[in-house]
């Protein structure tokens, strides 16, 4: 019973957070444009009610089960017993490994199941005609992630500074945006925006929360939070990267001359 009223009140709760949107939209749609919704009203509000319970589900599902786990696996990559730290003895960095490992396939696997990457990429793929690739896309970003995570979990463990990797991480991205091509700059910069969204953002919190709470000498408050910053950054650094070495790949395969071979058999066929 306890847990039906939950529900309840989280849906309760996401109705009333999403009002104002639907209030506005009408608004605009009678007010403003004045025309008709191009959907049906019956259509339009079945949607609504599948969007509200969705949304109400996925906050308590976050509640119950994706928060709860990340803190529970923090504590255990961190527990002592499982590092095999001597009575007494003080862990250091390197003794913290598994915890990078985890971070790293945490933000790949979540980063491939993002819903607004998969939207995203494959927007991009039917716009650029297939030269984006969905998949070469969608596992550049999951790479950017993993690496950022990982970076970031390694932060909390040693305490460097977060606004150095940011600083540091953000020059890398200004320096490839002065020699990518202009047509994936807006793209790159937009993956990493999609990639901290309603799958990788609960998971990688807890993580960090928990992880920060573990970890002898760190704050909750100070240390726990900035994984999703780094999540952020590494993404474009990561298509970007994947776009500079597609074009190298490319412009090496122009230049390569054709093998005798190669030659007469085109010259036949032009013939």
């Amino acid at each position: 019973m306890e847990l039906l009223e939950h529900i309840g009140l989280t849906e309760l709760g996401t109705l009333r957070d999403i009002a104002p949107l639907a209030i506005l939209v009408l608004f605009f749609q009678v007010v403003v444009l004045r025309k008709r919704p191009a959907t049906s009203l019956r259509r339009l509000s079945v949607g609504g009610i599948y969007v509200v319970l969705g949304l109400g589900l996925f906050l308590v599902g976050l509640e119950q089960a994706l928060f709860p786990l990340g803190k529970t696996m923090a504590a255990q990559l961190t527990d002592p017993a499982f590092l095999k730290l001597a009575p007494g003895a003080v862990a250091i960095w390197t003794d913290y490994i598994w915890v990078y490992v985890f971070a790293a396939a945490i933000g790949f696997s979540t980063t491939i199941a993002e819903p607004a990457l998969m939207a995203v990429a494959d927007k991009a793929a039917s716009v650029s005609g297939g030269t984006i690739s969905v998949w070469g896309l969608r596992i550049a970003v999951a790479l950017g992630v993993s690496a950022g995570v990982a970076l970031g979990t390694i932060r909390i463990v040693t305490g460097i500074p977060l606004h150095w990797l940011i600083m540091a991480g953000y020059m890398i991205v200004i320096v490839q945006t002065l020699f990518a091509s202009r047509t994936i700059i807006p793209l790159a910069y937009d993956s990493g925006g999609v990639t901290t969204s309603t799958v990788t953002v609960p998971l990688v919190a807890a993580l960090g929360l928990g992880l920060a709470a573990n970890v002898p000498g760190r704050s909750t408050l100070i240390d726990g939070f900035g994984l999703i910053a780094l999540a952020s950054v590494f993404p474009i650094i990561a298509v970007l990267a994947y776009a500079q070495i597609s074009q190298a790949r490319a412009g090496r395969a122009r230049r390569a001359p054709a093998s005798p071979g190669q030659g007469v058999s085109n010259t036949k066929e032009g013939l």
